[in-house]
């Protein structure tokens, strides 16, 4: 096995371009490490990028945010500006894994796992986040909800890896939250989730809407009709209705022993609702 560690995106892309056996890019390594210790993967080159130039830090950029990729869920959670920019996107990536998790996963590795339960996807999908990929004819950019393709797959191609994630400028009168159930209280994966993201009008009406759902089919769903249900209300019981129906429509879940089809596409009508109402009170509260 060889250890990589790259001072530039070209070198990292020209070693991912070269390598003809598995390389796996380490950026947290929450889930490489565990992956290798237990004998899932047994990569033969391992490209560090932690050290690249602005891979961990989070900056300002046309009034949004980018988020580099080694950039860890407690920096991002200690940040006052994505807390008060992307409330839910925070909050959803504070939810992978344990406080010592926090210490080195990051939403990138997250994303790129490409796992339709993972917790900071619907958040960033709702937020209409972009991702910054880099690769061998340089960087391109992502919309995240067309990041992620099926389990474990993902747009990127040979020779390209993740360096950042921008979330976008705001508006003031807009928020955005993110809801999962779990059977546990913490340290578990998704049994159905919620991310949605409102924009509120000067009448306080639903201006404009994104509504996304994990863990209900084979990777998180944009939901164009859960956002058409509720914008030009303010969430009278109608239009929350209409809103659960769009989630469940578009539910394609599995049964296995953490939840029946039947309760996940319950479940995640509920969690959609109630994000709803979260991001709605927020989203006034900015006005």
């Amino acid at each position: 096995m060889q250890y990589m560690k790259p001072q530039t995106a070209a070198e990292v892309s020209d070693i991912l371009a070269r390598s003809e056996g598995a390389a796996r890019i380490l950026g947290g390594g929450t889930d490489l490490l565990v992956q290798m210790r237990s004998g899932m993967i047994e990569p033969e080159t391992i490209v560090d990028i932690k050290h690249l130039d602005g891979i961990r830090d989070i900056t300002s950029e046309d009034g949004g945010l980018r988020i580099g990729a080694a950039v860890s869920g407690q920096r991002l959670g200690e940040h006052e500006g994505a807390k008060a920019l992307w409330p839910g996107v925070v909050e959803a990536c504070e939810l992978i894994g344990s406080t010592q998790i926090q210490g080195r996963c990051t939403m990138v590795g997250n994303l790129c796992n490409g796992g339709p339960a993972a917790d900071s996807v619907p958040a960033m999908i709702a937020a209409a986040a972009v991702v910054r990929i880099e690769g061998p004819d340089g960087p391109r950019d992502c919309p995240a909800e067309d990041f992620v393709t099926g389990p474990g797959k993902t747009v990127l191609g040979k020779g390209e890896f993740v360096s950042s994630v921008f979330l976008p400028a705001r508006p003031k009168a807009a928020s955005d939250a993110y809801l999962r159930f779990i059977p546990r209280t913490e340290m578990d994966i998704a049994v159905a989730s919620a991310g949605v993201n409102i924009e509120l009008a000067d009448d306080g009406t639903i201006k404009s809407a994104r509504v996304a759902i994990g863990a209900v089919g084979p990777r998180v769903i944009l939901v164009p009709d859960a956002a058409d249900a509720i914008i030009g209300s303010k969430l009278e019981d109608p239009a929350i209705a209409a809103l659960v129906r769009a989630c469940e429509a578009a539910s394609s879940p599995i049964d296995d022993k953490r939840g029946t089809a039947e309760f996940r596409t319950t479940v995640v009508g509920v969690l959609a609702k109630r994000a709803a109402r979260i991001a709605m009170t927020r989203a006034g509260e900015n006005q």
